[in-house]
């Protein structure tokens, strides 16, 4: 029997293919036009963006010993942000998994604060906490603190709620309370899975912390700020070149330790 023949007309010649991609392609132009998107002018400019490449071609190589120490500072800032958030979202993350809690009200409560936790923008929080204790990394750490508690709790309550159901009942059945099945249940299933997590949070926030220093939040993001008013893009060359060496010594890092662990 010949299959190709007993296509219809829709399979044969996609129609349904067509017809997505053609409302995709109209989606996109009218959201454009209502959002005052202009393509055009972006080629039309397109000579300022190569003219200031040509000016980033030329780093100046003296000024890369004046931004090793604002790194490191970007580099602390995530870790500790990192790790404050990830300690506070484990109770948190305990508490919002339905198969822990099964007590409805207490877990939409919880899961209501996450979620109002994630959709509090990073420079919001940010520009927050540069007016409430200043200028300075103490700021950052603070933003990345909550920004990775919103992140990491929405992440570890899911994995604990893909957990075999088996050692939970079996404790149960044993007497054990609450605290005693997450630690002697839930934890031992689910650690690789937090610490992949953390790791991921960990590379994510090392990116942030650039951003962040726009608003005064310490770090590199001070200095790169502070080069682009200047006009001294081969500062600026000299500060993307280190960062973009930190993020891929961190990614390759973190790659490796999750596989090991996955």
């Amino acid at each position: 029997m010949n299959i190709i023949s007993t296509r219809t007309f829709t399979q044969k010649y996609h129609v349904k293919t067509v017809v997505w991609l053609t409302l995709f392609v109209l989606l996109v132009i009218g959201t454009a036009k209502m959002t005052g998107v202009e393509f055009i002018m972006f080629f039309a400019n397109f000579g300022q963006f190569t003219a200031l490449l040509q000016q980033m071609a030329k780093p100046d190589w003296q000024y890369t010993s004046l931004v090793v120490q604002p790194i490191l500072e970007t580099i602390q800032m995530a870790l500790i942000g990192t790790t404050v958030g990830t300690l506070v979202a484990i109770p948190f993350s305990v508490l919002a998994a339905r198969n822990i809690v099964k007590n409805k009200f207490l877990r939409g409560i919880i899961r209501f604060i996450l979620n109002l936790v994630r959709t509090l923008p990073d420079l919001m929080l940010a520009a927050l906490f540069v007016a409430i204790v200043g200028i300075g990394p103490v700021a950052g750490v603070f933003t990345l603190a909550i920004f990775s508690f919103g992140m990491i709790s929405k992440l570890f309550y899911e994995a604990i709620e893909t957990i075999d159901e088996g050692p939970l009942e079996a404790l149960q059945a044993a007497g054990a309370n609450k605290i005693q099945m997450v630690v002697f249940a839930v934890i031992p299933q689910v650690f690789n899975y937090f610490v992949s997590y953390f790791l991921y949070t960990f590379e994510i926030n090392v990116r942030a912390s650039t951003v962040l220093g726009y608003l005064g939040a310490g770090g590199i993001g001070v200095y790169l700020q502070r080069s682009l008013d200047q006009f001294a893009y081969g500062q600026t060359a000299i500060i993307i070149l280190g960062i973009l060496v930190v993020v891929l010594i961190i990614d390759s890092v973190s790659n490796t330790l999750r596989e090991r662990l996955l």
